[in-house]
């Protein structure tokens, strides 16, 4: 037992929202996206779903900071139900903030007076973005210290995650780095080093090994990889919560904006090859052919702001600041509170999002 993982009040709670009338019971698997910091608005969007009473999780795959909010998630599921997950939600991104506000990455007097959440004019994110451009993480951190690592010790128990105790299937994405291929740490196979490998930029941090084998982030494979729910859930319905923008109608022209283009395609990549996968295999079941096959029907479901995450920069995912972790945080409320009001009912009946449109 983890004796710092504890459930406790956290401040800034968001402000409970007036009770739900009672609506049929609906199940969801949850699929969470990685983005630094912009994990916040996910932390949102959990925080809304968990005011839903008739509303249940059976199964989640999540990676980067997805794996960190699927992780706590199931911990406070397991130890302390839905106001439980909320509080451990709550916990974990305060201590975030908390721990890098002891770290050199912090807004510059002009981030701070233009209200921006970029790190741009910092001297700190200058000199480190020029480092990690001409260094390996094992030149420049060879001690390898990562304060996610501590954050986490200190906000889960694993024992509570373990398949027998917790709620949710729990499925962590990471990236093979030998070869290439993603990884799926279940409930029982989890651990702190598996959590951390789905986060491992390998511009930043050195690789996690596990078991002889060397990973990175789960994003450059499954961001999040859906078909562990496909084959682990009995529920059709998968509700992605987009970070990572699909679309973007300016042309990058700086370095920073040309990088963050980068990764935000090949972060994207795998979720758009499997939403082609599952459009083809629906577009079988429609057919007359389809119809002798047995084949499972997904209904997919999705939560973003594009808008407002188009206009973040890639700096502002090293900014932990708690009142920019606030703000993405009530955005994800928001959008979770439009989403259920809009297709609450559509759970288990059909998907709220054309697959062809978003993704194809």
């Amino acid at each position: 037992m983890n004796q710092h993982a504890t459930i406790e009040s956290a401040d800034n709670a968001a402000p409970p929202m007036a009770p739900a009338a009672l609506r049929e019971p609906r199940t969801l698997n949850l699929a969470l996206q990685g983005g630094g910091a912009h994990g916040a608005f996910t932390w949102g969007v959990l925080d809304r779903l968990l005011e839903e009473p008739s509303l249940s999780f059976e199964g989640v795959v999540a990676t980067s900071a997805g794996a960190m909010n699927a992780a706590v998630l199931a911990y406070g599921l397991a130890e302390g139900g839905r106001r439980g997950a909320q509080k451990a939600l709550a916990n974990f991104w305060r201590r975030v903030s908390h721990a890098a506000a002891f770290g050199p990455l912090q807004p510059s007097l002009l981030d701070r007076a233009t209200g921006s959440r970029a790190l741009e004019y910092s001297p700190a994110f200058v000199l480190f973005d020029m480092v990690t451009r001409l260094m390996s993480p094992y030149q420049f951190n060879p001690l390898n210290f990562n304060p996610l690592r501590k954050v986490l010790e200190q906000s889960i128990d694993l024992d509570a995650i373990r398949m027998a105790r917790c709620p949710v299937k729990v499925n962590i994405c990471a990236t093979n780095v030998r070869t290439g291929k993603v990884k799926v740490f279940s409930n029982d196979e989890l651990s702190i080093d598996a959590i951390m490998a789905s986060a491992c930029l390998p511009f930043l941090f050195q690789a996690v090994e596990i078991d002889g084998e060397a990973y990175w982030d789960g994003g450059y494979m499954g961001n999040p990889a859906i078909f562990p729910l496909i084959y682990s859930c009995e529920t059709p319905d998968v509700l992605i919560v987009h970070i990572n923008p699909i679309e973007r109608p300016e042309l990058p022209r700086t370095a920073m904006e040309i990088l963050n283009r980068i990764n935000e395609i090949s972060f994207n990549s795998s979720l758009l090859r499997e939403m082609r996968a599952i459009a083809f295999v629906t577009q079988l079941i429609e057919s007359e052919a389809g119809s002798m096959l047995d084949l499972k029907r997904m209904h997919i479901h999705g939560i973003s702001d594009d808008e407002a995450m188009k206009k973040l920069s890639v700096s502002s995912k090293l900014n932990a600041d708690w009142g920019a972790l606030i703000d993405l945080r009530d955005r994800g409320r928001e959008r979770a509170d439009e989403w259920l009001e809009a297709s609450y009912d559509d759970i288990g009946k059909r998907s709220t999002v054309d697959i062809r449109e978003k993704y194809l």
